[in-house]
């Protein structure tokens, strides 16, 4: 608090200071145990004859736990800067001094240039002030606190003034607290001169200091909204921390794998392959730059990451540390540098595995600068972070045909058992670079692995590794065996009860290299009331703002495209407090987070990308620094701009080296493969505790096997998941009753129960991959499924039974089984008048179940749990749910009673080409819209009597939001097995009217605005009220503008009624096929095998046996049960069992290639028979066969397995077997395959 008072002393004044009058400053200390105290200074104010006095009589009085003076920047008395910093053993000594400004004084009455004046000190605490500097221009105070009372400093003469004070900020400098009692402190003349001491300079403040006037302007808004935007107006913004661009790939799985391959075989490309690490994305930009998570900062998980990497320097550097940590903080504020991390840590709640250790593995390191940001390669980034001993991950480059196609083959030889050492194993020898981590999984986090992710990178990317290995070996780790003191479980674990305590704690535990503020955790605690939050009207003025510079511009045009186009996002502004001390009312900070809500935003701002090249990539983890000023503030946005042509470049030279030369869909190609035993812990157990516990274990098990069909999961595999989930089921229901587990320390459970389940077994170890510290992974490759024989050949696929109960989703309808027709659709998609046609259509759908419908706007009530019900009446029928059905809780609903009941489910949705974030179109909305505001007497009084018909069409449309068409349908699909589109739309239709999109995308906004604030709430409540009552009325207007066009654009009724009649008619006989809803499956690889024709196999057999006497009588009463058994006839090339998955997957460069084999003889005995084979090349390559011996198992009897037919040679050399020659060799080929 600042004011200041005429002579004596008493009663508050304003207006100019005049001759004579005294200025009083005040700093006020607020403690929530300490009064009120006040700290003080007096100066006599004579405008046009101060130079005259001798000595200012300058008394310093009323200290009493002074914690911070502040300053004030005024137009009759300009700067005042007092600064006082905390005295105490274990911090740097206390300063006060005083700084003031023109134009209190008058150019043509200079102070004294040397001043003698002695400084008394009475109180232990603060020995004294050292120096008082007058110069022309400035008045300056500052003092040094010592151990000793009542010594006496001189001031040196001519002293600089205190640099660091620029034109363009706020003079205000808030300083650090002091916790001293003064007292007796008084100023007196002396002749000697003293040592100059140069205060220490801080980036940041603490939070709890006390604020000046300015800064709380600022907080509450009062800045803000004082900030008018006009031709003065600028705006200058910066990327403070980021991730990568999120680009989604288009294409299906498969054609990603097809494209990456192609691109490598031609020397293009480089594939590139890392570990995913199981946690959170971390990002840090230095010790002022701040520490951000995915979407937010200034919490639990930033504190976390910051000790974590603090933590991390102090395992490298040892006793060095302190000063590495000083230099990497300097080095990233000074190259305006973020790298970004993944964080593993027990403490931040549980993915697949809770990690043995807590640590960071360094995944990007960008370079900020003024533009567009510039991301390391790869190898850049280990010759980075082997400079700063920071962790890196494991990191596999496949530069070669035979080992991109081998890298993929592993990993679906793999990817239902694969755990780290299986997979890293593997990898390690398939690939033609591998560069181990500074961390081991299998040490730090343990075997159960995410997944891999691999990308598209450079040609030249191997080259770049080979000399960045052979330029930065290895670190050493310096402090591996120092005590580093508590560990964050540790400190954690002591500050459970209270998570500001926790973060407090952390943060004090790092030190002041990383962490010199707790600014942006807990704000500035001294302020009574404001929030870290800003006001969202930030936004619409920077955007309204002139543009400072370029790369402002590029950002101004990222936010605008993605409030234009409606993407799923938010942009959250907060106070920028370390930057509260520049703050004024026309200079304001600003830190602003993008977070993308859904994928569907980032693939829509992908699609913009393709139309207008220069905009920049929308990043994961985005966070901007943003200014608002005035040109009058000392800065001249011209000169801000006359590096613009530079940035600009550079930026764009940046988005040319990051393509290397790729096509822009090429340099974006990435994929990522998960394991199946991490996905059945965090998708089935941990995503599934809700499903359980909220709808029960039916619910649950539909959901699984949902789950397990989209990913395509074996069959085997889906056998023994049943099993076991079930299992876990009871289990857990049982142990918690109705209380549901908490996902987020779920595995305190659910590791026992997977440690106890693996022991029963070898075949549960291979399911459950790892659990407590029984299992050992080193054993899995060695182990053999018990539902296979060695090579897998002769099961045949209709053997393996299904996991009982079946899912809903079935290929076809049986006609002994009911069937439920549904609408996932929107009010006046016709769903009733369809229904009631269904119902009056002559011979029903073509069978003799009965037909009826159930409307949901006549049923009281909830509406599903009727029909439930007449599902159980009448099992066998076929209903008609004439209710719409949005969203995926009631798609569950209906996939429960499909397996209770014995009934399979087909949804009718009216045929939209979409949007990319909604299945319907703003022409398809449009159309119902109108449909609705026809109707009258709705049963559901949902027509044009209705008040708020427009608000309730879009309440639905929003229910489907966050999916686009392809989505929606394949979803469907999936959970049901068949989808019917029913016509609504011609497709040589005109464009929608802009008059019609206008007002449909108007009330878009508004709904978003309403339920942003309120919720469900009715549109005739709330903030908004008069706005839906004005936008009703002028929907209902527009659309009667233009009725003939919305008449003209629908498909004839009658001729949609009869296509979907004709569609469920097929359904009703079972002649469908669903379509595809194009999810790739890879299953998992056993073997790689040369396919052969079995057709030309049973020739063979035939000609031997009309040849040779001994062979017909072998195949006599044998043939049948070769035909039965011999499901395929191949050459088994390599066995994941029996030689490793490297082996296996080596094939990879030849699959689907067609091989040449020569069949040269027939060894045979009573228990089995077999060919021996050949193998020919492929390009010149010899097809080598890891087996001893190459042959075509033909038939064992009942009892043998097909592995003992490798003995075949050697029972016959011991005379116990018999062998027909066949001359000349019968030539047979087929393709290389994997099963």
């Amino acid at each position: 608090m600042f004011f200041w008072s005429n002579g004596n002393k008493n009663g508050l004044t304003s207006g100019p200071l005049t001759s004579g009058d005294q200025l009083r400053y005040s700093a006020l200390h607020r403690s929530r145990t300490l009064s009120t105290s006040c700290c003080s200074v007096f100066l006599p104010v004579k405008p046009h004859r101060f130079v005259g006095e001798t000595t200012p009589p300058i008394s310093l009085f009323d200290y009493h736990q002074i914690h911070t003076w502040f300053a004030l920047e005024d137009s009759t008395c300009g700067c005042l800067w007092y600064h006082a910093e905390h005295s105490s053993h274990s911090l740097s000594p206390s300063i006060v001094f005083l700084l003031l400004k023109p134009p209190l004084f008058s150019d043509h009455h200079l102070l004294p240039t040397s001043p003698q004046l002695t400084i008394s000190v009475s109180t232990p605490q603060l020995d004294s002030l050292h120096r008082i500097c007058l110069r022309s221009r400035w008045v300056y105070i500052g003092g040094l606190a010592r151990a000793q009372a009542d010594q006496k400093w001189q001031v040196k003469p001519k002293i600089d003034a205190p640099s660091g004070s620029s034109s363009d900020r706020s003079a205000s400098v808030v300083a650090e607290a002091v916790n001293n009692q003064l007292s007796g402190l008084s100023l007196g003349e002396s002749n000697a001169n003293v040592k100059v001491w140069k205060p220490k300079s801080y980036g940041t403040t603490v939070s709890g200091s006390k604020v000046s006037v300015n800064q709380r302007k600022f907080y509450k808004g009062e800045f803000l909204d004082g900030f008018t935007v006009d031709k003065s107006s600028y705006c200058q913004a910066q990327i403070r921390a980021t991730f990568y661009p999120k680009f989604e790939n288009e294409k299906t799985d498969q054609e990603i794998r097809t494209r990456m391959i192609e691109m490598v075989s031609k020397g293009l490309a480089t594939l590139e392959v890392s570990l995913k690490h199981s946690g959170s994305l971390f990002m840090y930009a230095g010790h002022n730059g701040g520490a951000y998570a995915k979407n937010s900062f200034g919490n639990i998980y930033t504190a976390v990451g910051v000790f974590v990497l603090s933590r991390m320097f102090r395992e490298a550097w040892g006793t060095k540390a302190s000063n590495k940590e000083a230099e990497f903080n300097d080095f990233l504020e000074k190259n305006r540098m973020c790298i970004s991390m993944e964080l593993v840590t027990a403490v931040l709640g549980d993915h697949g595995q809770r990690p043995l250790d807590d640590y960071v593995v360094v995944t990007a390191v960008t370079e900020l600068g003024n533009g567009k940001p510039k991301f390391y390669s790869t190898s850049e980034i280990i010759a980075f972070c082997r400079k700063w001993r920071l962790p890196t991950n494991h990191v596999w480059l496949f530069s070669t045909r035979k080992s991109v196609t081998s890298f993929f083959a592993a990993f679906d030889a793999l990817c239902e058992e694969g755990t780290a050492t299986s997979v890293c194993r593997a990898l390690d020898e398939v690939a033609d670079i591998s560069v181990p981590a500074s961390k081991d999984h299998v040490k730090v986090q343990g075997e159960i692995l995410e997944g891999l992710v691999a990308r598209i990178v450079s040609s030249g990317s191997a080259r770049d590794m080979e000399n960045v290995l052979r330029d930065h070996p290895p670190p050493p780790f310096d402090g591996a065996d120092l005590n580093l003191g508590l560990s964050l479980r540790e400190i954690c674990a002591a500050h459970r009860s209270n998570e500001e305590q926790q973060i407090k704690a952390l943060l004090t535990s790092v030190g002041p290299s990383f962490c010199p503020s707790d600014l942006d955790w807990f704000g500035d605690e001294s302020v009574d009331s404001h929030s870290k939050n800003a006001d969202k009207s930030v936004v619409t003025k920077f955007l309204q703002s002139q543009p400072a510079d370029y790369s402002t511009s590029k950002l101004q045009e990222m936010i605008r495209l993605m409030k234009e186009k409606r993407l799923p996002a938010a942009f959250k502004c907060y106070h920028n407090f370390n930057r509260a001390n520049d703050v004024s009312h026309d200079n304001l900070y600003y830190k602003l987070v993008v977070h993308v809500h859904s994928d569907s935003g980032f693939r829509r701002y992908q699609k913009e990308m393709r139309h207008m090249p220069g905009l920049w990539p929308l990043y994961r983890g985005f966070f901007v620094d943003i200014n608002l000023f005035k040109s009058n503030k000392g800065r001249d946005p011209m000169a801000l701009k006359s590096n613009d042509n530079t940035v600009k470049d550079a930026s764009e030279n940046v988005g040319q080296q990051g393509k290397d030369g790729l096509a822009d869909d090429d340099a974006n190609l990435m994929i990522k493969l998960k394991f199946l035993t991490y996905k059945l812990r965090t998708f089935l157990i941990r995503n599934g505790l809700s499903i359980l516990f909220k709808e029960g274990p039916a619910a649950y098990k539909t959901y699984y096997l949902r789950q397990m069909k989209i990913w395509g999961t074996s069959d085997g595999k889906q056998r023994e998941l049943c099993k076991m989930l079930d299992e876990w089921a009871g289990y857990i229901k049982k142990k918690c009753g109705n209380k549901q587990l908490s996902s987020s320390i779920y595995l305190s459970e659910a590791e026992p129960f997977l440690e106890q389940y693996a022991k029963r077994s070898p075949k549960n170890q291979v399911l459950i991959g790892a659990a407590g510290n029984l299992v050992r992974s080193e054993d899995f490759l060695a182990l053999v499924d018990g539902d296979l024989d060695e090579e897998g050949d002769l099961v045949k696929k209709e053997e393996v039974t299904p996991a009982t109960p079946e899912p809903a989703v079935k290929e076809a309808v049986q006609k002994a089984e009911g069937l439920i027709v549904f609408f996932p659709g929107i009010p006046g998609c016709a769903k009733s008048a369809l229904c009631k046609e269904l119902l009056n259509a002559q011979g029903g759908l073509g069978d003799d179940r009965p037909l009826h419908t159930l409307m949901g706007d006549l049923v009281k009530g909830k509406y599903w749990p009727k029909v439930a019900d007449e599902r159980r009446k009448k099992p066998q029928s076929i209903m008609l749910a004439d209710k719409n059905a949005p969203n995926e809780d009631v798609w569950r609903q209906i996939e429960d009673m499909c397996r209770r009941t014995r009934t399979s489910a087909v949804p009718i949705v009216p045929d939209s080409e979409g949007t990319e974030s909604n299945p319907y179109s703003l022409d398809a909305l449009a159309v119902f819209m109108f449909r609705v505001l026809q109707r009258v007497n709705h049963p559901g009084n949902l027509d044009k009597a209705s008040s708020n018909a427009g608000y309730v069409l879009l309440m639905f449309y929003h229910l489907y939001e966050g999916k686009n068409r392809k989505e929606f349908e394949s979803e469907l699909i999936d959970r049901f097995g068949s989808l019917v589109k029913m016509p609504l739309l011609r497709s040589e239709r005109s464009h929608l009217p802009d008059p019609v999109k206008s007002i449909i995308e108007e009330g878009i906004d508004l709904f978003q605005l309403h339920s942003r604030r309120h919720g469900r709430l009715e549109s005739t409540k709330g903030t908004y009220a008069a706005e839906w009552s004005k936008w009703e009325k002028q929907l209902r207007n527009t659309l009667t503008a233009h009725s003939e066009y919305l008449n003209s654009i629908q498909v004839p009724f009658e001729s949609a009624v009869q296509h979907v009649h004709e569609e469920l008619k097929r359904i009703a006989k079972g002649e469908y096929k669903p379509p595809s809803s194009e999810k790739t499956k890879h299953g998992s690889i056993v073997f790689a095998a040369i396919n052969l024709p079995v057709t030309q196999v049973h020739s063979l057999l035939e000609k031997l046996a009309a040849s040779n006497p001994t062979m017909r009588s072998f195949l006599e009463g044998k043939k049948h049960r070769i035909e039965e058994k011999l499901e395929r006839a191949h050459v088994t090339l390599a066995h994941k069992r029996s030689h490793g998955v490297a082996a296996v997957a080596r094939y990879g460069q030849h699959l689907n290639r067609e091989v040449p084999v020569e069949l040269t003889e027939l060894i045979f005995n009573d228990k089995m028979a077999a060919f021996t084979a050949h193998v020919g090349s492929v390009d010149g390559e010899t097809i080598v066969s890891k087996n001893e011996w190459p042959h075509v198992t033909l038939w064992t009897a009942e009892g043998v397995t097909a592995k003992e037919a490798n003995a075949l040679p050697q029972i016959y050399a011991d005379g116990k077997a018999s062998r027909v020659l066949i001359e000349p060799p019968a030539l047979v080929s087929g393709p290389l395959e994997f099963f």
